[in-house]
């Protein structure tokens, strides 16, 4: 166990990694903030902020060598930097877990390997991937695969037309088209998992969103068993 008054670390400084750094501080832990921007939410009240890339392995050895572990809170730190991190301290998650959460490729393809329910889909790398797709993904959103969030990175096709002109617009990036499907609401479930592998719920979340951007979650959810 890794216990207060240790020193935490924390990839990225944006408002989840601020609830961290409180978090932490109420329990007594120190945390550091290693994020490239010097006004980063998490930044302006960790211990300490390291305002650098996240592959400045000057950084990242100094984070490596003042803390008991690291984590990040968000998935598009480079998978490459948590494995280096890997070799100096524990990590978490791993390297290989978020290496599938900031792909939409990955994270999809993932799914479907392991037989895990999921909405149909194509994986688009040119345009004649979109003149190919099945017929009955339409309507469909066009999704990046990289960096799109909160909205971003993402269009609402109605037919193969659109989805060759969003995919234009998104100037080729790697994107998935993924079936447009009517949901009831979202809901958030997460899950700790200790060293030996004990796992944990969280209370389930119901999302509400307004313009693609997350705006209440209600918890627990209002939701059956």
């Amino acid at each position: 166990m890794i216990l207060p008054p240790a020193t935490l670390g924390m990839l990225g400084g944006g408002q989840l990694g601020r609830f961290f750094v409180s978090a932490a501080h109420e329990m007594g832990y120190k945390v550091w903030v290693l994020d490239p921007d010097p006004h980063s939410p998490a930044g302006l009240i960790a211990d300490r902020h390291l305002v650098a890339a996240y592959d400045d392995y000057v950084a990242l050895d100094t984070l490596g060598s003042g803390c008991a572990a690291v984590t990040t809170e968000f998935e598009n730190v480079p998978a490459d930097t948590l494995d280096y991190l890997t070799k100096f301290i524990p990590v978490h998650p791993a390297a290989s877990a978020v290496a599938v959460c900031q792909n939409r490729i990955a994270e999809k393809t993932f799914l479907a390997d392991h037989g895990l329910p999921h909405g149909p889909f194509a994986v688009i790398r040119g345009e004649d991937d979109v003149r190919n797709a099945n017929a009955g993904l339409f309507p469909a959103i066009l999704k990046v695969a990289r960096f799109g969030y909160d909205g971003k990175g993402q269009a609402r096709v109605a037919d193969r037309d659109e989805a060759l002109a969003a995919f234009q617009h998104f100037k080729g990036e790697p994107c998935v088209l993924e079936k447009m499907l009517a949901l009831d609401y979202e809901v958030s479930v997460v899950l700790a998992r200790d060293e030996a592998g004990n796992v944990r719920a969280f209370p389930t979340g119901e999302n509400r969103h307004r313009n693609g951007i997350l705006d209440v979650t209600i918890a627990p959810a209002r939701a059956s068993a």
